[in-house]
């Protein structure tokens, strides 16, 4: 797999998923834009990745300050050959009467506007070069109901339908789009976990253990190059083995 030329932009870019795929798209030859929210993680991740990676610093809920990190990384690195939308926020854990609708909204504007967004400013200039992939973070929430997320189920129900409807628009045009779906991933999303609920986690996946950044960027790198060139409208577990059974 060869990913050399090819840059690929990447949301929630500092750490778990987003931070694990750039090392492993720079590894296959890529040139990366990272974007996040925290300007000194963005820093350390492009020093450690060196000239091939640079960053604009930008709360992705903010559609202006998106935009504009966007149009940094063509002027920093060229056309946008692939988007990795994995920005996303959990929100809150309660119960739908009790929901705030604050919340509601923010996680519904990070984990679904926020793509939208991104998808309109960057897919003309693919169409019009008739090359380019678009890859969206899903999450078991895309695919089952949780209850106490409300908010976060229906913002990733609403993710994987709008990656669904833009692979079935642009199939035509040479732009791909795929959904990434993980499972129990080490990431900070997990952090807050205490070490009874990570071991049920592990309990419920048929692999036995909980998943690694690097597992879900092997595969996120794979459906971003040419290798998957005929890969699209899927979306693509990486979860040790759990949607596919009768563990979930």
């Amino acid at each position: 797999m060869s990913l050399a030329g090819k840059h690929i932009v990447i949301t929630g870019a500092s750490t778990g998923i987003g931070r694990a795929t750039a090392d492993v798209l720079v590894e296959k030859g890529a040139k990366v834009t990272l974007i996040a929210r925290r300007t000194e993680l963005l820093e350390a991740a492009c020093g450690d990745l060196g000239a091939a990676a640079c960053f604009a610093a930008a709360d992705v809920g903010d559609r202006a300050q998106l935009l504009a990190a966007l149009d940094s990384a063509i002027a920093g690195h060229g056309a946008i050959d692939g988007l990795f939308l994995n920005a996303a926020s959990g929100g809150t854990f309660t119960g739908i009467c009790d929901y705030p609708e604050d919340s509601f909204e923010q996680v519904l504007t990070v984990n679904l506007r926020s793509p939208f967004w991104a998808v309109r400013h960057v897919l003309p200039a693919m169409i019009a070069r008739g090359a380019g992939t678009i890859l969206m973070t899903g999450s078991l929430a895309s695919e089952r109901g949780m209850a106490g997320n409300a908010g976060y189920v229906v913002a990733k129900h609403g993710l994987r339908g709008l990656a669904m409807a833009l692979a079935a628009e642009v199939a035509g045009s040479g732009v791909r789009c795929n959904l990434v779906v993980p499972g129990f991933i080490e990431t900070p999303m997990l952090d807050d976990v205490p070490e009874q609920g990570r071991t049920a986690m592990a309990g419920r996946t048929p692999q036995g253990r909980i998943g690694t950044p690097r597992e879900l960027a092997n595969v996120a790198a794979f459906l971003l190059s040419d290798d998957a060139s005929h890969v699209t409208a899927q979306a693509w577990a990486v979860d040790g083995g759990l949607l596919g059974t009768l563990t979930l």
